[in-house]
């Protein structure tokens, strides 16, 4: 964001929560921005318990129920560590507080996200799940390029639209995102570097769904962080989590 500043350019935002509020934000940048809503699926386990999360499969995390994604990203999408990394993109990409950031699992994924001004006017961007439109829009920015996609229609997709509190205790993933996000320094590296580890750990059915946000929570506990970091920093920390996360695994099981 730096650099953005110092070239005097725009950043374009190609995923569908930030490419909804920059539309938001377009004839409105001038205005004073209350917060910022981020739209959540919830993802296939939806309001599932603790309980009921121990004993989910690879195979049930990757159906997700509106996106079609790769795999990675749909774990994420089921542990909904991605609205946490959502939420610290949004905090960075259009200079906001993560006190001005909420989240609203919004089943149906048809509003994207949403920006709430000074005045408490709220401008939300609709659309069919297509992940097409987002990409169309940095691509070719400020214009908008015709296609012959689905529309949405307000009488059947749009029909019955409803929002739920996100469960930050259940699905602690996106907590801990946030106060890695609060805390800063070298944080949120570890964050993303041992969520990617579990992930794929989970994928190769070598540790359990709850594993990931258990050990993403363990880590973060025992991180020793630094601060004032740059690449070379960030890549060595990121590295080094890796190696932990898996050496962490490794024991575990051995002990097992």
């Amino acid at each position: 964001m730096k650099a953005v500043r110092e070239k005097n350019v725009k950043l374009l935002p190609v995923d569908s929560e930030h490419s909804a509020i920059f539309q938001c934000l377009q004839g409105n940048e001038a205005q004073k921005i209350n917060r910022l809503i981020l739209t959540a699926s919830g993802g296939p386990f939806r309001g599932y318990s603790l309980a009921q999360l121990e004993h989910v499969t690879s195979e049930q995390a990757l159906k997700h129920p509106n996106w079609n994604m790769g795999s990675k990203i749909t774990i994420d999408s089921a542990t909904m560590m991605n609205k946490g990394l959502e939420m610290i993109e949004a905090a960075w990409l259009f200079d906001m507080s993560m006190d001005q950031i909420e989240v609203a699992v919004h089943p149906q994924s048809i509003i994207h996200s949403m920006v709430e001004f000074k005045d408490h006017s709220i401008i939300a961007q609709l659309g069919l799940p297509d992940m097409r439109i987002p990409i169309s829009y940095a691509l070719h920015y400020p214009q908008r390029l015709e296609n012959d996609y689905d529309m949405l229609n307000f009488f059947k997709e749009a029909k019955n639209l409803t929002f739920e509190e996100a469960d930050f205790e259940t699905f602690k993933c996106i907590k801990l995102a946030r106060e890695a996000f609060q805390k800063g320094g070298s944080y949120p590296v570890v964050l993303n570097g041992a969520n990617e580890v579990l992930v794929q750990l989970f994928l190769e059915k070598k540790i359990k769904f709850t594993d990931i946000q258990n050990n993403i929570q363990e880590i973060l506990e025992k991180h020793d962080p630094e601060w004032d970091l740059d690449l070379g920093n960030i890549l060595e920390i990121d590295q080094e989590t890796r190696i932990r996360v898996l050496e962490m695994i490794k024991k575990r099981a051995f002990e097992f």
